[in-house]
């Protein structure tokens, strides 16, 4: 088994990556993540949210798109938007962890999050706080990394293989 290394992409590291972080979140939707789509989901809209959603945010300058590498495949991203008001100079927001199905359970997300929070600190970010849906899988880890619920939405977003209606659970975590 081959260790997993983590790196920051820059916005030109995710065009050269496209298709593979395209297949990455389809996988990840179609395992049934709740990170904003449904099914049907192709190949073509995943990469369309890389391209048009996050390399906008990487080329400002107000995002930080780190990747876990399991030997030479990608195996998860998680995304630090950290583009916030004056007022909010102090905090950050964790988006979009995503770990391939097949690779879970193996220390990626934690090493994902881990690489996050170092970041964070050296962007002076003493606040995160993030989104889960509620009962989620990674729910849990968030919990174990010492993040805290603050409060639970029902009926937030829409079930990524069902009509249902999911609650979302709002977490941060503070010095």
């Amino acid at each position: 088994m081959s260790a997993t290394t983590i790196t920051t992409f820059s916005a030109d590291d995710l065009l050269r990556h496209l298709p593979e972080l395209g297949t990455l979140l389809r996988a990840c939707v179609h395992d049934g993540a709740s990170v904003g789509f449904v099914l049907p989901y192709s190949v073509e809209e995943s990469e369309a949210f890389w391209s048009g959603k996050v390399l906008p945010s990487l080329r400002a300058g107000g995002l930080v798109l780190l990747v876990a590498r399991h030997g030479e495949s990608i195996a998860g991203t998680v995304q630090l938007d950290y583009d916030t008001m004056p007022n909010q100079r102090h905090r950050a927001e964790v988006r979009k962890l995503l770990v391939h199905p097949a690779l879970r359970r193996q220390g990626v997300a934690k090493a994902l999050m881990t690489e996050l929070e170092r970041r964070a600190h050296h962007l002076q970010r003493s606040l995160l706080t993030l989104d889960t849906r509620t009962g989620d899988k990674a729910e849990p880890l968030y919990a174990a990394l010492g993040y805290r619920t603050v409060g639970v939405i029902p009926q937030f977003c829409r079930d990524t293989l069902s009509e249902r209606l999911d609650s979302t659970t709002i977490m941060y975590k503070a010095p």
